[in-house]
Protein backbone atom coordinates (compact mmCIF):
# COMPACT_ATOMS: atom_id res chain seq x y z
CA UNK A 1 0.00 0.00 0.00
CA UNK A 2 1.39 3.50 -0.98
CA UNK A 3 2.55 5.08 2.22
CA UNK A 4 1.34 8.05 3.09
CA UNK A 5 2.65 10.84 5.69
CA UNK A 6 3.47 14.06 7.03
CA UNK A 7 7.16 14.86 6.67
CA UNK A 8 9.53 17.52 6.40
CA UNK A 9 11.84 15.13 4.66
CA UNK A 10 11.97 16.48 0.27
CA UNK A 11 8.92 15.31 -0.52
CA UNK A 12 8.33 12.36 -3.69
CA UNK A 13 5.27 13.13 -4.37
CA UNK A 14 2.66 16.01 -3.18
CA UNK A 15 -0.96 14.98 -2.56
CA UNK A 16 -3.77 17.64 -2.86
CA UNK A 17 -7.18 17.16 -1.19
CA UNK A 18 -9.48 20.00 -2.83
CA UNK A 19 -12.87 21.24 -3.20
CA UNK A 20 -14.97 24.69 -4.24
CA UNK A 21 -18.28 24.73 -4.49
CA UNK A 22 -19.08 27.12 -7.60
CA UNK A 23 -21.26 27.67 -10.21
CA UNK A 24 -20.36 25.58 -13.57
CA UNK A 25 -23.09 25.89 -16.19
CA UNK A 26 -21.56 22.59 -18.49
CA UNK A 27 -19.24 20.49 -16.26
CA UNK A 28 -19.04 18.19 -18.79
CA UNK A 29 -17.23 20.46 -21.23
CA UNK A 30 -14.77 21.11 -18.76
CA UNK A 31 -13.90 17.32 -18.10
CA UNK A 32 -12.08 16.47 -21.07
CA UNK A 33 -9.45 19.48 -20.99
CA UNK A 34 -9.21 18.83 -17.21
CA UNK A 35 -8.17 15.15 -17.81
CA UNK A 36 -5.75 16.19 -20.77
CA UNK A 37 -3.90 18.36 -18.26
CA UNK A 38 -3.81 16.53 -15.49
CA UNK A 39 -2.82 13.22 -17.55
CA UNK A 40 0.37 15.63 -19.72
CA UNK A 41 1.67 16.58 -15.77
CA UNK A 42 1.87 12.65 -15.04
CA UNK A 43 -0.66 13.69 -12.21
CA UNK A 44 -3.08 10.86 -11.10
CA UNK A 45 -6.20 10.61 -9.11
CA UNK A 46 -9.78 11.47 -9.09
CA UNK A 47 -11.83 14.57 -9.74
CA UNK A 48 -15.43 15.46 -9.67
CA UNK A 49 -17.50 17.89 -11.79
CA UNK A 50 -20.92 18.97 -11.29
CA UNK A 51 -23.00 22.03 -11.86
CA UNK A 52 -22.13 22.62 -7.95
CA UNK A 53 -18.67 22.41 -8.36
CA UNK A 54 -15.31 20.03 -8.06
CA UNK A 55 -13.99 18.00 -5.29
CA UNK A 56 -11.44 15.44 -5.42
CA UNK A 57 -7.75 14.36 -4.71
CA UNK A 58 -4.85 14.84 -6.85
CA UNK A 59 -0.68 13.55 -6.46
CA UNK A 60 2.48 14.11 -8.36
CA UNK A 61 5.40 15.96 -8.08
CA UNK A 62 5.35 19.31 -6.29
CA UNK A 63 5.76 20.94 -10.03
CA UNK A 64 3.30 18.91 -11.52
CA UNK A 65 0.57 19.32 -9.19
CA UNK A 66 0.93 23.45 -8.93
CA UNK A 67 0.39 23.38 -12.73
CA UNK A 68 -2.88 21.06 -12.40
CA UNK A 69 -4.03 23.64 -9.47
CA UNK A 70 -3.05 26.26 -11.84
CA UNK A 71 -5.73 25.14 -14.34
CA UNK A 72 -8.58 24.15 -11.55
CA UNK A 73 -8.01 27.88 -10.37
CA UNK A 74 -8.62 29.10 -14.26
CA UNK A 75 -12.11 27.13 -13.35
CA UNK A 76 -15.14 29.87 -12.75
CA UNK A 77 -15.00 30.84 -9.03
CA UNK A 78 -11.75 28.80 -8.66
CA UNK A 79 -9.17 31.16 -8.22
CA UNK A 80 -8.92 31.41 -4.72
CA UNK A 81 -8.92 27.38 -4.30
CA UNK A 82 -6.45 26.05 -1.55
CA UNK A 83 -5.82 22.71 -0.94
CA UNK A 84 -5.23 20.69 2.07
CA UNK A 85 -1.41 19.09 1.04
CA UNK A 86 0.01 15.64 2.51
CA UNK A 87 2.94 13.83 1.36
CA UNK A 88 3.65 10.65 -0.48
CA UNK A 89 6.73 8.21 -0.63
CA UNK A 90 5.17 6.28 -3.50
CA UNK A 91 2.12 7.85 -5.73
CA UNK A 92 -0.96 6.52 -4.08
CA UNK A 93 -3.28 6.59 -7.16
CA UNK A 94 -2.52 4.28 -10.52
CA UNK A 95 -4.54 6.51 -13.05
CA UNK A 96 -6.24 10.04 -13.80
CA UNK A 97 -10.34 10.22 -13.38
CA UNK A 98 -12.38 12.79 -13.82
CA UNK A 99 -16.15 12.11 -13.45
CA UNK A 100 -19.06 14.15 -14.16
CA UNK A 101 -22.05 13.41 -11.35
CA UNK A 102 -24.90 15.02 -10.24
CA UNK A 103 -23.20 16.42 -6.99
CA UNK A 104 -19.61 16.33 -5.73
CA UNK A 105 -20.85 14.83 -2.40
CA UNK A 106 -24.03 13.43 -2.03
CA UNK A 107 -26.53 14.76 -0.40
CA UNK A 108 -29.35 13.80 -2.75
CA UNK A 109 -30.29 17.58 -3.18
CA UNK A 110 -28.85 18.48 -6.62
CA UNK A 111 -30.38 21.71 -6.68
CA UNK A 112 -29.82 23.36 -3.34
CA UNK A 113 -26.79 26.26 -3.61
CA UNK A 114 -24.22 26.13 -0.57
CA UNK A 115 -22.70 29.06 -2.86
CA UNK A 116 -25.36 31.54 -1.99
CA UNK A 117 -26.99 29.71 1.34
CA UNK A 118 -24.21 28.09 3.26
CA UNK A 119 -24.19 28.73 7.13
CA UNK A 120 -21.93 31.07 8.98
CA UNK A 121 -17.78 29.95 8.98
CA UNK A 122 -16.35 29.61 12.46
CA UNK A 123 -12.54 29.54 12.84
CA UNK A 124 -11.76 26.66 14.94
CA UNK A 125 -10.19 29.18 17.43
CA UNK A 126 -13.67 30.55 18.12
CA UNK A 127 -15.39 26.83 17.68
CA UNK A 128 -14.97 26.23 21.45
CA UNK A 129 -16.80 28.94 22.98
CA UNK A 130 -20.18 28.48 20.38
CA UNK A 131 -19.76 24.74 21.19
CA UNK A 132 -19.74 25.17 24.87
CA UNK A 133 -22.63 27.70 24.70
CA UNK A 134 -25.82 25.30 26.47
CA UNK A 135 -28.64 27.23 23.57
CA UNK A 136 -26.23 25.70 20.33
CA UNK A 137 -27.47 22.07 19.11
CA UNK A 138 -24.37 20.19 17.84
CA UNK A 139 -24.58 17.80 15.12
CA UNK A 140 -21.76 15.67 13.67
CA UNK A 141 -22.33 15.65 9.99
CA UNK A 142 -20.37 12.74 9.35
CA UNK A 143 -21.12 8.77 8.92
CA UNK A 144 -21.35 6.54 11.63
CA UNK A 145 -18.38 4.75 11.25
CA UNK A 146 -16.61 7.89 11.49
CA UNK A 147 -18.28 9.16 14.75
CA UNK A 148 -17.20 5.82 16.30
CA UNK A 149 -13.56 7.13 16.96
CA UNK A 150 -13.93 10.68 17.21
CA UNK A 151 -16.09 13.44 17.89
CA UNK A 152 -16.71 16.89 19.68
CA UNK A 153 -17.91 17.07 22.63
CA UNK A 154 -21.65 17.33 23.19
CA UNK A 155 -22.09 16.44 19.38
CA UNK A 156 -25.47 15.06 18.73
CA UNK A 157 -24.46 12.05 16.03
CA UNK A 158 -27.48 10.92 13.00
CA UNK A 159 -25.99 7.58 13.34
CA UNK A 160 -26.26 7.64 9.61
CA UNK A 161 -24.59 5.13 6.86
CA UNK A 162 -24.16 7.84 4.02
CA UNK A 163 -24.51 11.43 3.51
CA UNK A 164 -27.41 11.32 1.26
CA UNK A 165 -29.62 10.07 4.71
CA UNK A 166 -28.94 12.97 6.51
CA UNK A 167 -31.77 15.14 5.20
CA UNK A 168 -34.45 12.79 6.42
CA UNK A 169 -32.52 12.18 9.59
CA UNK A 170 -32.68 15.76 10.22
CA UNK A 171 -36.64 16.64 9.49
CA UNK A 172 -37.19 13.78 11.94
CA UNK A 173 -34.87 15.14 14.65
CA UNK A 174 -36.27 18.43 14.29
CA UNK A 175 -39.97 17.06 14.26
CA UNK A 176 -38.90 15.46 17.68
CA UNK A 177 -37.23 19.02 18.98
CA UNK A 178 -39.87 20.76 18.00
CA UNK A 179 -42.46 18.76 19.95
CA UNK A 180 -39.98 19.27 23.41
CA UNK A 181 -39.24 22.45 23.07
CA UNK A 182 -42.85 23.73 22.24
CA UNK A 183 -44.54 26.53 20.21
CA UNK A 184 -42.71 29.03 22.38
CA UNK A 185 -39.30 28.33 22.25
CA UNK A 186 -36.59 30.53 20.43
CA UNK A 187 -35.70 29.86 16.79
CA UNK A 188 -33.10 27.07 16.90
CA UNK A 189 -29.03 27.62 16.48
CA UNK A 190 -27.08 24.60 15.02
CA UNK A 191 -23.08 23.94 14.86
CA UNK A 192 -22.19 21.70 12.02
CA UNK A 193 -18.66 20.13 11.90
CA UNK A 194 -17.38 17.37 9.51
CA UNK A 195 -13.92 16.36 8.12
CA UNK A 196 -12.43 18.81 5.94
CA UNK A 197 -15.57 21.49 5.32
CA UNK A 198 -17.48 20.10 1.99
CA UNK A 199 -20.09 18.04 4.10
CA UNK A 200 -21.33 21.26 6.23
CA UNK A 201 -21.31 23.61 3.62
CA UNK A 202 -24.02 21.53 1.93
CA UNK A 203 -25.91 20.22 5.37
CA UNK A 204 -25.75 23.86 6.40
CA UNK A 205 -27.15 25.08 3.10
CA UNK A 206 -29.63 22.49 3.57
CA UNK A 207 -31.25 23.95 6.67
CA UNK A 208 -30.91 26.68 5.83
CA UNK A 209 -33.47 25.50 2.66
CA UNK A 210 -35.47 24.51 5.68
CA UNK A 211 -35.57 27.95 7.50
CA UNK A 212 -33.35 27.42 9.77
CA UNK A 213 -31.21 30.80 10.01
CA UNK A 214 -28.98 30.37 12.58
CA UNK A 215 -26.75 28.09 11.61
CA UNK A 216 -23.05 27.51 11.80
CA UNK A 217 -19.89 25.50 10.89
CA UNK A 218 -16.58 24.97 11.52
CA UNK A 219 -14.25 26.36 8.96
CA UNK A 220 -11.95 23.81 7.58
CA UNK A 221 -13.45 21.56 9.22
CA UNK A 222 -11.82 18.73 12.26
CA UNK A 223 -8.60 18.47 10.79
CA UNK A 224 -7.66 22.54 10.93
CA UNK A 225 -9.14 22.36 14.29
CA UNK A 226 -7.05 19.62 15.09
CA UNK A 227 -3.99 21.52 13.22
CA UNK A 228 -4.70 25.05 14.87
CA UNK A 229 -6.00 24.30 18.53
CA UNK A 230 -4.31 22.98 21.24
CA UNK A 231 -4.45 20.38 22.55
CA UNK A 232 -4.81 20.93 26.42
CA UNK A 233 -7.89 23.31 25.03
CA UNK A 234 -9.57 20.79 22.14
CA UNK A 235 -12.72 20.43 22.88
CA UNK A 236 -12.83 16.96 20.78
CA UNK A 237 -11.88 13.61 22.27
CA UNK A 238 -10.49 10.52 20.04
CA UNK A 239 -8.82 10.22 15.94
CA UNK A 240 -10.61 11.64 13.58
CA UNK A 241 -11.34 9.37 10.11
CA UNK A 242 -9.50 10.35 6.99
CA UNK A 243 -10.02 9.70 3.25
CA UNK A 244 -6.06 8.61 2.80
CA UNK A 245 -4.00 5.96 3.61
CA UNK A 246 -3.12 7.83 7.36
CA UNK A 247 -7.01 6.34 8.28
CA UNK A 248 -6.79 8.43 11.58
CA UNK A 249 -4.96 11.46 12.63
CA UNK A 250 -5.19 13.24 16.02
CA UNK A 251 -4.00 16.88 17.26
CA UNK A 252 -1.48 18.24 15.27
CA UNK A 253 -2.57 15.73 12.38
CA UNK A 254 -0.19 12.98 13.41
CA UNK A 255 -1.21 9.39 12.89
CA UNK A 256 -3.76 7.88 15.08
CA UNK A 257 -3.60 4.57 15.87
CA UNK A 258 -6.53 2.93 13.56
CA UNK A 259 -5.98 0.98 10.18
CA UNK A 260 -8.55 0.09 7.72
CA UNK A 261 -10.42 -2.89 6.84
CA UNK A 262 -9.50 -3.74 3.44
CA UNK A 263 -13.39 -5.90 2.87
CA UNK A 264 -15.43 -3.65 4.19
CA UNK A 265 -13.59 0.22 4.38
CA UNK A 266 -14.38 0.62 8.25
CA UNK A 267 -11.80 2.13 10.46
CA UNK A 268 -10.28 -0.68 13.17
CA UNK A 269 -8.92 0.22 16.95
CA UNK A 270 -6.40 -1.91 18.72
CA UNK A 271 -9.37 -3.99 20.15
CA UNK A 272 -10.48 -4.42 16.59
CA UNK A 273 -7.23 -5.86 15.26
CA UNK A 274 -6.45 -7.56 18.10
CA UNK A 275 -9.97 -9.68 17.63
CA UNK A 276 -9.40 -13.49 16.42
CA UNK A 277 -12.24 -11.92 13.75
CA UNK A 278 -10.25 -9.84 12.32
CA UNK A 279 -7.92 -11.29 9.27
CA UNK A 280 -5.78 -8.52 7.21
CA UNK A 281 -7.39 -7.86 3.87
CA UNK A 282 -10.31 -10.34 4.73
CA UNK A 283 -12.59 -9.65 7.40
CA UNK A 284 -13.23 -7.42 10.38
CA UNK A 285 -15.54 -7.86 13.71
CA UNK A 286 -17.82 -5.85 11.53
CA UNK A 287 -18.27 -7.40 8.56
CA UNK A 288 -16.69 -11.29 9.04
CA UNK A 289 -19.90 -13.17 9.48
CA UNK A 290 -21.48 -11.05 6.74
CA UNK A 291 -19.10 -12.22 4.18
CA UNK A 292 -19.37 -16.17 2.74
CA UNK A 293 -16.40 -17.91 2.72
CA UNK A 294 -16.12 -17.39 -1.47
CA UNK A 295 -15.84 -13.97 -0.40
CA UNK A 296 -13.07 -14.42 1.92
CA UNK A 297 -11.39 -16.37 -0.14
CA UNK A 298 -11.40 -13.47 -2.58
CA UNK A 299 -10.60 -11.10 -0.50
CA UNK A 300 -7.48 -13.58 0.98
CA UNK A 301 -6.19 -13.98 -2.67
CA UNK A 302 -6.31 -10.63 -3.03
CA UNK A 303 -4.36 -9.73 -0.08
CA UNK A 304 -2.07 -12.01 -1.25
CA UNK A 305 -1.14 -10.02 -3.96
CA UNK A 306 -1.16 -7.25 -2.25
CA UNK A 307 1.43 -8.57 0.00
CA UNK A 308 3.93 -9.73 -2.75
CA UNK A 309 3.83 -6.08 -4.37
CA UNK A 310 5.08 -5.00 -1.04
CA UNK A 311 7.46 -7.52 -1.24
CA UNK A 312 8.59 -6.60 -4.74
CA UNK A 313 8.39 -2.97 -3.68
CA UNK A 314 5.69 -2.31 -6.25
CA UNK A 315 1.85 -0.72 -5.79
CA UNK A 316 -0.82 -2.96 -5.79
CA UNK A 317 -3.57 -1.60 -8.43
CA UNK A 318 -6.27 -1.86 -5.36
CA UNK A 319 -4.53 0.54 -3.55
CA UNK A 320 -5.72 4.32 -3.77
CA UNK A 321 -7.10 7.16 -2.40
CA UNK A 322 -10.17 9.14 -3.84
CA UNK A 323 -12.45 12.04 -3.57
CA UNK A 324 -15.08 11.68 -0.69
CA UNK A 325 -18.67 11.32 -1.98
CA UNK A 326 -20.80 10.69 0.81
Amino acid sequence: MASLKMTSAPPTFRVAALYRFTRFADPAALQGPLAKACCALGVKGTLLLAPEGINGTIAGTDAAIEAALDHIRALPGCADLKPKTAWADTMPFHRMKVRVKKEIVTLGLPDLDPVAKAGTYVEPADWNALIADPDVIVIDTRNDYEVAIGAFERAVDPKTASFSAFPDWFRDYRQALDAQRGPDAPPLKVAMYCTGGIRCEKSTAFLKSEGIENVFHLKGGILDYLEQVPQPQSLWRGECFVFDERVAVGHGLTPGTHVLCRACRRPLNPADQASPLYVEGVACPACHDARDDHSKARYAERQRQVERARALGIAHIGSSLGAHED
